[in-house]
């Protein structure tokens, strides 16, 4: 087909004051705004990128600075240009950005102000962002101004490096702009939830070996590894590296070790505001910065049982077209060549975590073990039934006259046939590990003890296996103190048990 003559052109340069006000509405969070900050920061080679907030003045600001390289006034000026990179462009591999918009549409789409000072060799450059300005003039033009002075966070700028400052921050308000007690809690809890991402998603630059350091006013932040990598009971596999036209993409899985096995300090600081049932799946780096995590990418279902299980994926900034990554760096699709690799390795992937919880559920079902209940599996179905043939039980029965013994058995059966299946199932499927055993008194726990160690002893085992076989079931696993004293005293002994 024969492309037709071009007689005519008409300049379609885009309304200043339209599109810059559009720019504002991409889809960022505070957190992913600031990340995307950082981003330029480490870009640049900064060691040290801190985090300033007033937020109870009567114009409240977020500055965050860096001692990285510096720009220039002309660099600066390239940089304050919306769409100042090619995203076909090569870039190094330490290069975060791509699309040249990041920091000019994260600033907007928290305030109406951006003021970018920015000192390299020895000479300082500023230039202005104001909304308001350009709503007013429709130009494309930035403003210089000669003199930096009294500009928040100038004094925490080095020799070289460069700060950002967010100014009028209407989208952070929350329409409190007249009440500034409570805009300061709406922008201090929007902090609060910024520390937590910025420690996830700059975790690996802040392990390295010359770390980078993270201040947010002053306190310095600790990376959040994922992966619990330094947990002595964390499960890693072998790293695999799938070579494609754009590059390699390193894969390699994780299973977390079990609640029981980590402080809850530690549980709930790797599992985050929505829990491990959704921090589980996929967590894809692009040159060592966090872009997504807590998904699937549709190749199997969030569960319980698969919790554990956290996989890192690597890819170099070359791939981003074949990722389809997004602006803010925080949406990725599956190529459909690595998404038909994860298909082939999705259940050894998730084996590990179920092992994990499969290990722990065996204890229940291990007879030898003398088990408070049964797991009966019938018909495609499972039950759960209280063991009567347990020593506490099987114990009393028998000093019970046999008129009575039939009430007795019938009630330990009510109980068994009244678990509350659908309440439990609830709560484990909302947060497991506050689900904990009921503790019972000194006189329960003597008598349990006392029967279990009856049969035990009569069974020929010895002091060590008793409390190998003890230590793992509750009632004595959540009383263990009590259960040894116990023990002590029944058989006579003080070594420690």
């Amino acid at each position: 087909m024969q492309e037709q003559a071009i007689t005519r052109r008409a300049d379609a340069t885009p309304h200043a004051a339209s599109l810059i006000e559009g720019l504002r509405d991409i889809g960022y969070s505070l957190e992913s705004a600031i990340s995307d900050v950082i981003d330029n920061s480490i870009t640049a080679g900064a060691s040290c990128i801190e985090i300033l907030a007033d937020t109870f003045s009567h114009e409240p600001f977020i500055a965050i600075v860096d001692d990285g390289k510096g720009m220039t006034e002309e660099e600066l000026v390239s940089a304050m240009r919306p769409g100042s990179k090619n995203p076909l462009d090569n870039r190094d591999e330490q290069d975060l950005g791509r699309f040249g918009l990041g920091l000019k549409s994260a600033s907007f789409s928290q305030c109406r102000r951006l003021t970018v000072i920015s000192r390299k060799s020895e000479r300082t450059s500023a230039a202005v962002w104001d909304l308001d300005d350009v709503a007013e003039r429709n130009e494309w033009t930035v403003q210089l101004p000669d003199e930096v002075v009294g500009i928040p966070g100038i004094d925490h700028l080095g020799s070289s490096g460069t700060l950002v400052v967010w100014q009028k921050l209407d989208r952070l308000s929350a329409g409190y702009s007249q009440n500034a007690v409570r805009r300061a809690e709406v922008i201090n809890q929007r902090l609060s939830e910024t520390e937590r991402h910025l420690r996830l998603v700059f975790h690996r630059f802040m392990e390295e070996v010359k770390p980078l350091r993270i201040l947010m006013n002053g306190r310095q932040l600790r990376p959040l590894d994922p992966f619990a990598k330094r947990h002595p009971a964390t499960m890693a596999d072998p790293a695999e590296r799938l070579t494609l036209s754009h590059g390699d993409v390193e894969i390699q899985s994780f299973t977390l070790p079990h609640h029981h096995r980590m402080s809850k300090a530690e549980w709930e600081d790797i599992g985050g505001p929505e829990g491990h049932l959704k921090s589980q799946g996929f967590y894809l780096y692009r040159g060592k910065r966090l872009i997504l995590y807590g998904t699937w990418f549709s190749l199997c279902r969030q569960s319980e049982l698969t919790k554990l299980s956290r996989v890192r994926i690597d890819i170099p900034n070359s791939m981003d077209g074949d990722w389809s990554i997004d602006v803010k760096k925080s949406s990725a699709q599956l190529p459909p060549i690595v998404r038909d690799r994860l298909k082939k390795v999705i259940e050894r992937i998730q084996d590990g975590s179920k092992r994990t919880y499969r290990k722990r559920g065996q204890k229940l079902v291990d007879h030898e073990r003398l088990p408070m209940w049964n797991r009966v599996q019938a018909s495609g179905q499972i039950s759960y039934r209280p063991n009567v043939d347990h020593p506490a039980f099987a114990a009393f029965a028998e000093s019970l006259p046999p008129d009575l013994r039939r009430g007795f058995f019938n009630c330990i059966a009510l109980v068994g046939a009244s678990l509350p299946i659908e309440t439990l199932h609830a709560d484990m499927a909302g947060a497991p590990e506050q689900i904990v055993p009921d503790r019972v008194d000194e006189d329960t726990l003597v008598q349990a003890v006392q029967s279990t160690l009856s049969v035990l002893l009569r069974a020929k085992k010895d002091l060590k296996e008793i409390v190998s076989l003890m230590k793992d079931v509750d009632p004595f696993r959540s009383s263990w103190e009590d259960t040894q004293r116990i023990i002590a005293a029944t058989i006579g002994t003080k070594e420690e048990v």
